[in-house]
């Protein structure tokens, strides 16, 4: 990149890049490089606060927008790097590059796979800025390395989530690489696996697939399910443990559990709801822990398929959101004419419960927003009810149970 062009992208760092686009869109200039610089300036804003720590390295260089809104944030990066070990490490689908940058101070040998080679070249451009002098990239593909590769510790994959017509998919059967026609190669060429899926597979459905799997992670960021991870050992292990993770602003939430004990487990239901209103973090809702949840935090379910908890004191630890109870009303006309009054706007919230948000908030002619959290939920006698609720104040407790 030119003088010129890299001034460019340091005066306009901050500007609206489309408006850019429309000012330098007949401006003859051979010194700067516009469709380069506007990139750069895109790309620098997109991970401002999605990888923090590159953000202030003026030599990092962007790819298009569509790997970098594919690629892993760095939170859960570093999530990944904090799971594995050893010496050597191989990253079969390097893309942009993230995971591999912030593993790869976790091991002397590292290889980068990708078969792109513009990604590449800016994958190796960016690690060499980074200061990742020991790791090597490979423009090929990654079944070709796979099968000619030598063994090593870890290998980690991210398979494509997009058909050869650009729509998204989810199972990993339709996922490029396939990890199912190849799960033994990688076994027999690496100690641990570690694979990315979409966060909307069915965890059960992917455990009777894939082989050798010791450990699930289920990775929200913001109560939003960002990723699943799937560690699979040459060492078979009988009950892999599923570890529940939600990165919060203000602390982590992360929870160990093994799905043969939630099997086990029998919890009582409550048919009434008492002071405090629980609702599980995304993480816990999408590995299905329901039963476990109950017995860790003393806390009471309100129906087996109303996955909202109940307690007379507060559970301030709790893994998820949690609310005061501030009233409660059945579901009949009459009696929610009362309960609404002086109430305009409320968020809602709906949990096995037969009318949607927008369903509800219609029935209701309630705005949305404010102050006031609506749950409406089914109770253990069958009862349906609207409860009012004041969003307790997050704490900044780390609950890292057994993390």
């Amino acid at each position: 990149m030119n003088p010129a062009t890299r001034q460019f992208i340091e005066t306009h760092r901050y500007d609206d890049v489309q408006k850019l686009a429309l000012q330098y869109s007949t401006r003859a200039n051979s010194e700067i490089d516009i469709p380069s610089a506007l990139r750069q300036i895109s790309g620098r804003q997109h991970i401002e606060h999605k990888i923090p720590a590159w953000y202030s390295n003026d030599d990092i260089l962007y790819p298009q927008r569509l790997s970098l809104e594919q690629c892993s944030s760095e939170t859960t990066a570093r999530y990944k790097a904090s799971i594995l070990s050893g010496s050597s490490f191989v990253d079969l689908t390097g893309g942009f590059g993230v995971d591999t940058a912030f593993i790869a101070p976790h091991f002397s040998q590292v290889e980068y796979v990708e078969k792109q080679n513009e990604l590449a070249e800016i994958a190796q451009h960016n690690f060499s800025a980074l200061g990742l002098k020991h790791i090597q990239t490979h423009s090929t593909d990654s079944i070709s390395f796979l099968q000619n590769m030598h063994s090593c510790d870890c290998i980690y994959l991210d398979p494509a989530r997009r058909s050869h017509s650009g729509e998204k998919v989810l199972l990993i059967e339709d996922c490029e690489p396939d990890v199912l026609e190849i799960q033994d190669v990688l076994l027999q060429k690496a100690e641990r696996i570690l694979v990315k899926l979409s966060p909307m597979l069915d965890i059960q459905a992917a455990l009777k697939q894939l082989k050798n799997v010791s450990e699930i992670h289920v990775v929200s960021v913001g109560n939003e399910c960002k990723e699943l991870l799937f560690l699979m050992e040459k060492a078979v292990r009988l009950h892999p443990k599923i570890s529940c993770v939600n990165f919060q602003k203000q602390a982590t939430q992360c929870d160990i559990f093994d799905f043969s004990e939630e099997k086990k487990l029998s919890i009582d239901y409550h048919a009434s709801i008492q002071n405090y209103l629980y609702e599980p973090n995304a993480s816990l809702l999408k590995a299905g822990f329901y039963k476990s949840i109950a017995l860790r935090y003393a806390v009471d379910k309100l129906h087996t398929d109303s996955h909202l908890y109940t307690s007379n004191r507060l559970i301030a630890d709790f893994p998820g959101r949690i609310f005061q109870v501030e009233s409660i009303a059945l579901f009949h006309k009459k009696e929610l004419k009362s309960f609404l009054q002086g109430i305009t706007q409320a968020n809602i919230s709906v949990r096995n419960f037969p009318l949607s948000v927008a369903e509800l908030r219609k029935q209701l002619k309630l705005k949305e927003g404010g102050d006031v959290y609506l749950f409406a939920t089914t109770l253990a006698d069958g009862k349906r009810v609207i409860v009012h609720t004041k969003k307790q104040p997050a704490v900044e407790i780390s609950n890292t149970t057994g993390c």
